[in-house]
């Protein structure tokens, strides 16, 4: 043991000499002649050196996010991209289902009865929570969220309004006219059709908001506006809008203008259909057109 000890001391001790010689010529262009001990000393601090200068360059270089990583900071922005995902699905899938039931109301479609509307609506209140208490919408995701998970955005006119039946309101007229075409639910037509002149003033029939307002092949410009309990009042065949998605209307306010738009349109008249709780009612039972 002691031996060997000795003959790796005596080669560390031992001079080297390391020559660098020109390819062609061999001419000397370098020599070094040292102990082992000097050159591996040497290549060492070589070493110390580099990953000094690595390590400046990982801390304080543009270059220390490929070598830096914070666990935490990475694992919160994943949380909160995972949340902000969840949140996005349910409105796509909230959305989905309003848009669902815009088309139906669009297409005269006979929808749900009110005691499946209110069971659905209740289980969409349950399950609308928030995936996650770190993920914050902005203001405009929220406005659109409540608008969707609402039901009824006109619930947020006034809290202390309850169901009180459709009968219980007084519906403005939205135009005056002669009525051409009666509900009728035989033929499947679901509206009043009031005739009248062109550009004559179409009004919301009750407060409410919006909630459509833009132009369909079959049926031209149309409006819908969302009223107290889950009432539902749709214009067609206008010829212009003036308000646009989400505006709050007054009762008896100006909406639109009459016209004779659509591939459906014989003539200047307005398509008005009443709905609640996803079923037409006939409009002449409450209006005077």
């Amino acid at each position: 043991m002691q031996r060997g000890i000795k003959a790796f001391i005596e080669t560390l001790k031992r001079k080297y000499q390391i020559k660098l010689l020109q390819d062609d010529s061999f001419k000397e262009k370098l020599s070094l002649k040292a102990p082992m001990w000097v050159f591996i000393s040497s290549f060492v601090a070589l070493m110390l050196v580099v990953l000094f200068i690595v390590l400046l360059v990982a801390r304080y270089s543009p270059l220390q996010e490929y070598f830096v990583t914070d666990y935490n900071e990475n694992r919160r922005d994943l949380v909160e991209a995972y949340g902000r995902i969840d949140s996005l699905s349910r409105l796509v899938s909230d959305n989905e289902l309003y848009l669902d039931n815009i088309q139906g109301v669009l297409s005269g479609s006979v929808g749900e009865t009110i005691e499946q509307a209110v069971a659905r609506e209740e289980k969409q209140m349950r399950e609308a929570k928030p995936a996650t208490e770190t993920t914050e919408l902005s203001e405009d995701e929220q406005v659109l969220r409540d608008l969707l998970l609402s039901g009824t955005s006109a619930k947020a006119l006034d809290d202390d309004v309850g169901e009180r039946g459709i009968s219980s309101y007084t519906f403005y007229s939205p135009v005056k006219g002669i009525v051409s075409a009666q509900y009728d639910e035989e033929l499947q037509h679901f509206a009043t059709d009031i005739a009248t002149k062109l550009n004559e003033p179409i009004k919301t029939t009750l407060d409410g908001h919006v909630i459509f307002a833009s132009f369909t092949p079959a049926t031209g410009y149309v409006i819908i506006v969302q009223h107290f309990d889950n009432i539902i009042s749709v214009y067609k065949h206008c010829a212009v809008l003036l308000k646009k998605v989400g505006s709050f209307v007054r009762g008896g306010e100006v909406i639109a203008m009459v016209g004779n738009t659509g591939e459906l349109s014989t003539g200047p008249h307005l398509h008005f259909e009443l709905w609640h709780y996803g079923n037409p009612v006939d409009a002449e039972n409450y209006i005077t057109f």
